[in-house]
């Protein structure tokens, strides 16, 4: 076989290899190093059928690279009490990560991505207790009340993960 034959023979059986690398390159990003395939962070969320602040709150995680899957519960507080939620620290849905991370309430999706990236080791999630006007899903023009993001740990105590004291931090 001529010089020239052999060396097109050989580009040939690479040019394959070569897609597949560049192709699994390409795959790899987003939170935490996972794959294009698992870079959407599907969150269960829990809500009352009939919640529209929900439902927004759900529109403003998705524009922000999430999945939702929706459940409507009978008790919705049975659901808060399986996860240790506190009445004092709910709100009116609860969202759970594949990894069993809590997010209850209107938290802006940029503080779950935060903590997913890189979850405290004694926490069971974020929340917002109740429903702070202008937070995501409770938007009602430029009307807004300060609020706290609060870290919940698993022997209960709490502490202030982060402080929103205007809509332009909230969307930072």
């Amino acid at each position: 076989m001529p010089f020239i034959l052999k060396r097109l023979s050989y580009l040939f059986l690479l040019i394959p290899l070569i897609g597949l690398v560049a192709c699994s390159d390409a795959s790899k990003t987003s939170l935490n190093g996972a794959s294009s395939s698992e870079s959407t962070v599907t969150l269960d969320v829990y809500k009352s059928r009939s919640c529209g602040c929900c439902s927004k709150w759900i529109d403003h995680i998705k524009q922000d690279g999430f999945s939702a899957n929706l459940h409507h519960p009978a008790d919705l507080n049975a659901v808060k009490n399986k996860y240790g939620i506190l009445p004092q620290y709910q709100s009116c849905h609860t969202a759970v990560s594949s990894t069993g991370y809590v997010f209850e309430g209107h938290i802006p999706s940029r503080f779950i991505k935060q903590f997913l990236e890189s979850p405290p080791e004694d926490a069971i999630g974020l929340s917002v207790p109740g429903m702070p006007l202008g937070s995501p899903g409770m938007e009602m023009g430029d009307r807004f009340s300060p609020y706290h993001v609060m870290l919940v740990k698993k022997d209960g105590t709490t502490e202030v993960y982060a402080n929103v004291a205007s809509l332009e931090e909230q969307h930072q």
